[in-house]
């Protein structure tokens, strides 16, 4: 994509965009199934849907992973006892969903895995079905999540379930 195609798409998808794409009833889903999968695991998930990057950003040529790595860092996930943070970043001008996690999960699950959760995600994303498919992605991660981190009983809730929208 060219800077110039890039540029507009970002200056013209606002966070109402990110808000029409995730209404309230979607980003509550969303909470929920973060909450059921952290039940079975061990794991620390957060999502963030931001809906462009500034124009400074973009002028620079920040990418949607750097940004992801930006994000991972600010909000902190890396911070849980156990290494286990992960992230599910969605940059809806970019049209790219991330994985970013930290070193345990890394260690762990293969990037092939984690792309397979993008892959889900995204494929319905151009139909407009981003409940649908944000939801079985996340159904998918969790499945990951509880086969190489499973729930020992004595997991505490480190980040907020609640999905934040940029």
């Amino acid at each position: 994509m060219g800077t110039l195609q890039r540029l507009w798409r970002h200056l013209t998808t606002t966070q109402g965009s990110a808000r029409r794409t995730f209404p309230a009833a979607t980003l509550k889903a969303i909470q929920n199934k973060i909450a059921e999968g952290e039940v079975t695991h061990r794991a620390e998930v957060k999502m963030i849907v931001e809906g462009s990057l500034s124009l400074p950003a973009v002028l620079n040529g920040m990418t949607s992973r750097n940004r992801a790595h930006e994000l991972f860092a600010h909000y902190r996930i890396w911070n849980t006892e156990e290494n286990v943070g992960v992230l599910l970043y969605v940059n809806l001008a970019d049209h790219k969903v991330e994985i970013i996690v930290d070193r345990a999960v890394g260690r762990a699950i293969k990037s092939e895995e984690w792309q397979a959760v993008c892959k889900t995600m995204t494929k319905e994303f151009a139909s407009g079905a981003f409940h649908d498919s944000t939801l079985a992605a996340l159904e998918q991660m969790n499945g990951y999540l509880t086969q190489h981190f499973p729930d020992q009983g004595r997991k505490k809730n480190e980040l907020s379930d609640k999905p934040i929208v940029l």
